[in-house]
């Protein structure tokens, strides 16, 4: 294997090694009630450490799929069926799209239950529209519940679903809440039901840190726990000074890895965009000798990324 093609693989493991800790970083208790603090109505004003206690059992993270008729799964006690998550079969089940995110958040009342879905993105998506697959998402939320949360016609079982998705390396920093609404067409007639059901939530993120700030406490946050460009020691500044937040052994590991995982990233990138303006200029008759002076590079290094180059096309 030429080490051009080995350096892409290496990178594209690195890449998805870093949205893994990302996911894990958001899945943080702490972490997703700071979230719910600013995107649900009926956690806004509480602390996020109060929060916390709300949210049942530990997140699903990466494991149940968003695929119709695989997001639950049966399971016989005697001669009861349990309908849960499904979270087996992993391995059968490679390569299926599943929820960042999912977990289940109890409200203060103590009786009623809310379904949250965390997806978080490197920037918005270049071939599709992300609010249609926020959309389809939400709707599998709802729909996954029927055998689950409710059965038969029970319809007023539904439980309110929130897909919140956090976009980075945005233009700007943003939040967005979008729900249902009425139009009254013809007359005011109120039909039974709620409006309140299905909520996408979108918070952008952009490259430059925002003040600490009502507004923007949220990003700022998320902001520093995601970039990569920040440095680890003020990472931790921020998230323990400012939000009170413990970096206990395994968020400080997370954030740690992640920090490395960017600069292997950018490290990666940089030598395989190196090799190609290499390649081309020597392709374009450039002496090894010019090209060296150019770019900077001894004779050798040149030889070397040239000969690579030469080995592939053998």
């Amino acid at each position: 294997m030429n080490t051009e093609f080995k350096n892409i693989l290496s990178a594209s493991d690195k890449d998805a090694q870093y949205d893994e800790r990302a996911k894990r970083l958001l899945g943080h208790k702490i972490i997703l009630a700071h979230i719910l603090a600013k995107t649900v109505d009926e956690f806004k004003g509480m602390h996020p450490k109060d929060i916390a206690g709300f949210i049942e059992g530990e997140p699903y993270i990466s494991i149940v799929p968003v695929t119709s008729g695989l997001t639950n799964i049966k399971t016989h006690d005697d001669s009861t069926c349990i309908v849960g998550f499904n979270t087996e079969n992993f391995e059968i089940n490679e390569g299926l799209i599943r929820f960042d995110i999912v977990f289940y958040v109890r409200l203060r009342n103590g009786l009623s239950q809310i379904i949250v879905n965390i997806e978080a993105q490197k920037d918005e998506p270049a071939d599709y529209n992300i609010l249609n697959r926020a959309v389809f998402y939400v709707s599998r939320l709802v729909s996954s519940q029927k055998g689950r949360d409710f059965v038969n016609t029970d319809y007023d079982s539904i439980k309110q679903v929130y897909s919140i998705w956090v976009c980075m390396n945005m233009k700007k920093n943003s939040m967005i809440h979008i729900h249902l609404t009425k139009d009254n067409l013809v007359g005011d007639y109120e039909w039974n039901g709620r409006l309140d059901l299905i909520n996408i939530i979108f918070i952008g993120l952009s490259h430059e840190l925002p003040e600490h700030n009502d507004d923007y406490e949220l990003h700022r946050l998320l902001g520093a726990l995601l970039s990569d460009e920040l440095p680890l020691s003020e990472k931790f500044s921020i998230v323990e000074g400012e939000y009170n937040i413990p970096v206990e052994n395994v968020i400080e590991r997370e954030v740690g890895v992640m920090c490395n995982l960017s600069q292997g990233i950018k490290e990666k990138g940089i030598a395989i965009g190196e090799a190609r303006i290499i390649n081309s200029m020597y392709n374009n008759n450039f002496s090894v000798e010019k090209i060296a002076e150019i770019t900077d590079k001894s004779v050798e290094e040149i030889k070397a990324i040239v000969e690579q180059q030469e080995a592939v096309l053998l």
